[in-house]
């Protein structure tokens, strides 16, 4: 088949609306401030399609099917070799990867789960204790940063998305010492996808960290219908937290960064 660029905002939603929280993602890109970063690619009327997002110091591939469309993901991998740039970091359910080492060199990262929030009444429950997480801004950047640089070395995280007000923090004699966020977030679509959850090494497993992802849980709840995130498959204490909220599995895919025969290593 032949790979085609999608450039219709509305059939994409429609798409994408069929499975949210598989697609989490996908609709929060359509939104006004990441959609002019991103291409968008199938091979299908009705099938698998691919984004890439180009922001950050690599453009992000992101695929996800359900395992009844994983050939023609495949299929439409295979068929991206030809536009693909040189080096970019991939998130893909299924063998999707395995089509792309004809021509990439892939440095794997490891196993995530998507999760989404289907009892939501656990986070509503969810006791703060004595944390009382509360909203963070633009004017904590600097605070937040040091956090980051403290508990969640090398993360993702796009300033802009403090702009969005989705952003809940937890002090401790007045410093910062947990953080949830988002990466995407859509009152457009929708959805939002937490991210950036971090807790200061000094005070994890006192409830800080579920608390901040409680409380954004509530906040977003009244903006969006479908909240989701990614995890590591391997972070049993994360993924145990995050089903204590009310989250669930929805796939688990394969991160990795994919620099092109011959090229400089990516990162």
């Amino acid at each position: 088949m032949t790979l085609r660029s999608l450039h219709d905002r509305s059939a994409l939603a429609e798409r994408f609306r069929r499975d949210p929280a598989m697609h989490l993602m996908e609709l929060g890109d359509l939104d006004d401030l990441l959609w002019p970063h991103t291409s968008w690619y199938t091979v299908s009327d009705d099938g698998p399609v691919a984004l890439l997002y180009a922001v950050g110091d690599i453009p992000t591939l992101l695929a996800f099917a359900r395992p009844g469309q994983d050939a023609e993901l495949e299929e439409l991998a295979g068929a991206l070799l030809p536009v693909l740039p040189r080096s970019f970091f991939g998130h893909l359910t299924g063998a999707a990867g395995k089509v792309l080492e004809s021509a990439y060199a892939v440095r794997p990262h490891g196993t995530l789960l998507r999760m989404a929030l289907t009892d939501p009444g656990r986070a509503g429950l969810h006791p703060d204790g004595p944390w009382r997480p509360g909203p963070l801004g633009r004017a904590d950047l600097p605070e937040l940063l040091e956090l980051f640089a403290r508990a969640y070395p090398g993360n993702w995280f796009d300033h802009r998305m403090l702009d969005t007000g989705q952003y809940v923090g937890a002090r401790q004699d007045g410093r910062l010492v947990a953080v949830a966020g988002v990466h995407v977030h859509s009152a457009v679509y929708r959805v939002a996808a937490i991210g950036n959850v971090a807790t200061d090494p000094r005070v994890r497993g006192r409830g800080a960290g579920g608390a901040c992802v409680a409380a954004l849980c509530r906040q977003l709840a009244r903006t969006v219908d479908h909240i989701g995130l990614n995890v590591r498959a391997d972070n049993a204490t994360a993924v145990g937290l995050y089903r204590r909220l009310g989250f669930s599995e929805v796939t688990e895919f394969a991160e990795a960064t994919f620099t092109a025969a011959g090229a400089p290593a990516a990162g």
